[in-house]
């Protein structure tokens, strides 16, 4: 059986991953909490949060729910408090970066995603683990959708 190519990144993604990479440290932190400002809104049909899933790795409330339709484009959604900046930017980084990502997309996106995005030096490492379980957990629900 062949291998199959990687997919790369979501231009979008690699373009904030790139902009984070390239940042002095002291402006990082400022731009983390312009991401925390991009979460949309829950659609109706989730603001119960039916159908999401808890990240219990964040040290604070976070759900997430991928769905991949027909056409193989995955649509996210993120539930964080506002009190959770650092969190709530992870979430905008990938709703940003991921609009409009194919499957094969969101699956090729580097499980070091924060690490490449410098994040290791500007914020704990609690907050990189709930970051990259946040990435896992989506990467996870949209491999079960393409069975």
């Amino acid at each position: 059986m062949p291998q199959s190519t990687p997919q790369p990144m979501p231009p979008k993604l690699a373009e904030i991953v790139a902009e984070f990479a390239d940042a002095p440290r002291d402006v990082v932190l400022e731009m983390l909490l312009e991401f925390s400002d991009a979460v949309p809104p829950l659609p109706a049909h989730l603001t119960d949060r039916t159908g999401m899933e808890q990240v219990p790795e964040c040290q604070t409330a976070f759900f997430l729910r991928a769905e991949v339709a027909p056409d193989r484009t995955v649509t996210t959604w993120f539930d964080c408090p506002p009190e959770a900046p650092t969190t709530r930017a992870f979430a905008g980084i990938l709703a940003e970066g991921l609009a409009g990502a194919s499957a094969e997309e969101v699956l090729g996106v580097p499980d070091d995603l924060y690490q490449r995005m410098g994040l290791a030096q500007a914020i704990s490492p609690l907050r990189i683990r709930g970051g990259n379980a946040i990435l896992a957990r989506l990467k996870r629900q949209v491999r079960e959708q393409l069975g």
